[in-house]
């Protein structure tokens, strides 16, 4: 005779469970008082369940369905924590005395959209949450709770769009009340956040200052989880900063803290910093397997922000080995994966791929002909006659001189590609053309049409102008001067269209005739606009003017109003990392070799302004040209 044994089924349900069913409790913070023990077991948060709807304890309900969906999101079951998050905003959606745990499902469905790389959809959920949460004439602490993870939700999605500034003032606003309410929990992810901000604006040592804010607020509340994202962070700044021995330290033990939680968002993020570490410590075979066991759980789960950087490590990884094919196949995987996140493409790092391949080409294809030449001369020297012997002598020498000259060629010609491409990075960089874009996605998000077809116009024909001006070695001043008025507008949008440029051509002046390298005006438009006129207040003004200073010379010169080199190379000199523009030198570098070729003498100078005072008012840069064009004649007003 067997013995059955019944297991009660409500043992495991923690202490006082009953008097929230019996007593029909609303209030959010009371019931996670008694069900915390339970959070992150799924069994007993579906026994609650169970036993709510023989109640009809509706707040009991919504709370477990939100915790339950809190617990697949981080497993990245992302249809299941859809489904119970979806759950609680339909039991809360005709109670209004159940608003609190609305907001809550709101907000946590907003998470997963962004955990799944769904920013529209996020955004929506958040401001929902957020518009609900404010509009309640009693505000408690889990209606401010919820208002703060609702800012600390829209930044983080702001910053995924690049808009620092806006993401900034939400995670301040957060901190706000999350002091306000004592949440160490809140004040630990809004540091975090804000370290991300000034990491991405290249202020280190602010960065570092917040994650270790972040890192002690998580040991106060002693969240492995907490401590996991902080050190990956902290070492993604020592990465940055090219200490790699410093960043493994801190990255290597997270790796089996994330998998003790469960959370594989984190495990990914962790495995594929090891593997960046590695790589930068020359470690390529321990570094490629990390790299490429963080790609297949990406891959697996589609966190494909992961999947994208992966892919870039791994083209790094094998440049470094040499292969450039192969380097060269995982950059167009990164960069197909990157546009499916954030809709942005960098050429630029491609074509310096293609470029090493293409040598590697030629190298093996010189090396191919020299071994059959020796292979010729070997067959030839069989035969003894002495005029044969002599042919094939004045042949290889011959040849000889016209590989050595070949190669001298391509060297040359591979030093301007180079020279070339330093300007292209320099010049249209990629946080340009993304930054410009994400501006533009912010119009159409905000449903601002007419500004986004405005800008998107402008933008399309910039880029269009520069791949077009990119195929010369020069274009007329008349093209350039259009390029730079297309560049203006595109970047005026960061400053809300407060930069006033003008253009100045003195008349008689025939800009079609003079020829000057592509682009070669931007470097001292992006220097004026980023370290003269950003840091200041006020009226900002920029010209671009263009005159006779000789019978064969022009003068082409750009002014602004804004702090001057010396104001500007104080506030450079305050971050932890410069990053030390190549733009004028590289101009310069060009100016010479063009101007080698070209004949003619050219200067350029950089001129320091001040007032009466002698305060720093500006700064002008003037660039002396030479000129062989038509003038074209001022008609003088006739008299009557």
């Amino acid at each position: 005779m067997s013995l059955i044994i019944i297991k009660d089924t409500y043992a495991s349900l923690p202490e006082g469970y009953q008097n929230l069913l019996d007593e029909n409790v609303k209030e959010y913070i009371h019931i996670d008082s008694v069900l915390k023990s339970i959070r992150y077991s799924t069994e007993e948060l579906e026994e609650f369940i169970k036993k709510s709807k023989e109640k009809e304890y509706g707040a009991g309900e919504a709370y477990a369905n939100n915790q339950l969906g809190i617990y697949y999101r981080n497993k990245a079951d992302y249809p299941k924590a859809e489904a119970y998050h979806q759950e609680a905003l339909r039991l809360t959606e005709y109670d209004e005395s159940l608003m609190d745990f609305r907001i809550m499902a709101l907000n946590m469905l907003g998470v997963v959209a962004r955990r799944k790389e769904e920013v529209r959809s996020a955004l929506d959920f958040h401001k929902q949450a957020l518009e609900l949460a404010e509009s309640q004439e009693k505000r408690g602490e889990t209606n401010l709770r919820s208002t703060a993870v609702s800012r600390n939700s829209i930044g983080n999605l702001y910053l995924t769009l690049k808009q620092e500034d806006l993401a900034e003032q939400e995670f301040l606003e957060s901190i706000k009340i999350e002091e306000k309410i004592g949440n160490n929990l809140g004040l630990a992810i809004n540091y975090q956040n804000l370290g991300g901000i000034y990491e991405e604006r290249g202020d280190f040592s602010k960065a570092l200052e917040s994650y270790q804010k972040s890192l002690e607020y998580n040991e106060i509340i002693n969240s492995d989880l907490g401590r996991v994202i902080c050190q990956n962070s902290i070492a993604q700044i020592y990465l940055k900063q090219n200490k790699p021995q410093e960043a493994i330290r801190l990255i290597e033990p997270t790796i089996a803290k994330a998998e003790k939680i469960g959370d594989t968002y984190y495990t990914v993020m962790s495995k594929q910093n090891y593997g960046w570490a590695l790589l930068g410590l020359g470690e390529l075979t321990k570094a490629e397997s990390y790299l490429k066991e963080a790609l297949g759980t990406a891959k697996e789960l589609g966190q494909q922000y992961f999947v994208a950087e992966s892919y870039r490590h791994l083209s790094t990884l094998n440049e470094k080995r040499g292969n450039y094919k192969e380097a060269l196949n995982y950059t167009k995987l990164y960069r197909e994966n990157e546009e499916k996140y954030l809709n942005e493409q960098n050429q630029q790092y491609v074509a310096d791929l293609i470029l090493k391949y293409d040598s590697e080409k030629k190298k093996s294809q010189i090396e191919i002909l020299e071994k059959e030449n020796e292979l010729v001369n070997l067959k030839l020297e069989d035969n003894r006659k002495f005029l044969v012997i002599l042919i094939v002598l004045t042949a290889l020498l011959a040849t000889i001189f016209y590989i050595l000259y070949r190669q001298n060629f391509l060297r040359k010609e591979k030093e301007f590609l180079a020279l070339e491409q330093k300007m292209m990075r320099s010049q249209m960089n990629p946080h340009f053309i993304f930054n410009s874009l994400n501006s533009i996605k912010l119009y159409i998000i905000n449903n601002d049409k007419d500004k986004a077809v405005y800008y998107l116009n402008k933008f399309s024909k910039l880029i269009r102008t520069i791949l077009s001006n990119s195929k010369e070695k020069d274009i007329s001043l008349a093209d350039e001067l259009a390029t730079m008025e297309l560049y203006m507008n595109i970047e005026n949008i960061r400053f809300s269209n407060k930069i006033r440029f003008e253009t100045i051509v003195e008349a008689g002046i025939e800009t079609n005739h003079v020829r000057i390298p592509s682009l070669i005006l931007q470097p001292f438009l992006e220097n004026a606009i980023w370290h003269g006129l950003s840091p200041k207040d006020g009226d900002k003004r920029l010209t671009l003017s263009v005159n006779r200073s000789g019978e064969n010379q022009l003068t082409i010169q750009i002014e602004d109003n804004g702090i001057g080199r010396k104001q500007s190379a104080e506030i450079k000199s305050r971050k932890t990392l410069n990053n030390k523009s190549i733009g004028i030198d590289l101009t310069t570098e060009r100016l010479n070799n063009y101007y080698k070729n070209f004949g003619g003498d050219h200067s350029l100078e950089i001129v320091d302004l001040y007032d009466e005072e002698n305060n720093p008012r500006g700064t002008r840069v003037i660039l002396h040209i030479p000129y062989f064009g038509d003038v074209i004649p001022v008609e003088e007003p006739q008299l009557a």
